[in-house]
């Protein structure tokens, strides 16, 4: 059901004129899956921050091409905008997804010129699942050889994560991480320490999918390190409508991509 309704808000869209598709199907490694879409201004000027953005489907569904709406949204703000696919279970079993957007982010970073975006200014960001991806790569780096982030990782962005949520309950999680031999190790909240860059992490409070006390919990243990948090609840939100109004048809319902926005522009102001 999320799937359908995100391509269906992704075919409806009308897209932010500001932005355009600068690449399509950029192999990153063999695999015939791992491809990756970048988005950019209509107009640029410069070496702009670039944005990795992981899409969710609880690591079992999805892919890039669903979330153009994202890439030109975020495009628009004046960012290059890099959308992976990434291997799903059953085909393959964790932590293999997370390797692959690790691969994604090197590929970026390594190629960021070529599309005029600054490889000095990264920000990983994704929902649900794909929020799940970014902080992982984000607070524990060195399982994903995540070297090539080192300096250059600007901000972290989340929407509707699932950061908190052993013992797994839930026949998503158990069917991902189940038979994990250390499962706190599968926890992003384990990983929070200082000299981490800002987050935004938004939730909606109606999410019965991913509850907002991940959120929650994420947000607190990061400023218990010392990090800076904007941490975002949209109230009458589910599960997928805080991504989904990054869209132009649903922006109404939340002003999720204005104060990502903000958050975007006073993180990378202070690098």
């Amino acid at each position: 059901m999320a799937i359908s309704a995100i391509g269906l808000v992704n075919a409806l869209s009308w897209k932010d004129r500001g932005s355009r598709r600068l690449a399509e199907g950029v192999a990153f490694e063999p695999s015939g899956r791992l491809k990756l879409d970048v988005y950019a201004p209509r107009t640029q000027n410069g070496p702009l921050p670039v944005i990795v953005f992981f899409y969710g489907g609880g690591w079992t569904d999805g892919e890039r091409g669903g979330y153009e709406f994202v890439g030109r949204a975020l495009a628009a703000l004046g960012y290059v905008v890099a959308v992976p696919d990434y291997r799903l279970v059953p085909e393959i079993e964790y932590p293999v997804f997370l390797e692959d957007c690790a691969a994604a982010t090197r590929f970026v970073v390594q190629n960021a010129g070529a599309w005029d975006g600054d490889a000095n200014a990264v920000v990983l960001a994704g929902h649900s699942a794909g929020a799940y991806n970014a902080a992982m790569l984000a607070l524990k780096p060195e399982l994903f050889d995540m070297s090539a982030l080192a300096g250059r990782l600007r901000a972290v962005a989340g929407i509707s994560g699932p950061y908190d949520f052993f013992p797994f309950d839930g026949p998503i999680s158990q069917r991902v991480f189940g038979a994990v031999r250390e499962p706190l190790e599968t926890q992003p909240v384990e990983y929070a320490r200082a000299g981490l860059p800002p987050f935004f992490l938004a939730t909606g409070e109606r999410d019965r999918l991913v509850y907002p006390r991940n959120t929650v919990a994420l947000a607190k243990r990061l400023r218990a390190a010392g990090g800076t948090v904007s941490e975002r609840h949209y109230g009458k939100l589910e599960h997928i409508m805080p991504m989904l109004a990054l869209g132009r048809p649903l922006r109404f319902v939340a002003p999720v991509l204005s104060d990502l926005a903000s958050f975007l522009a006073s993180a990378l102001a202070r690098s």
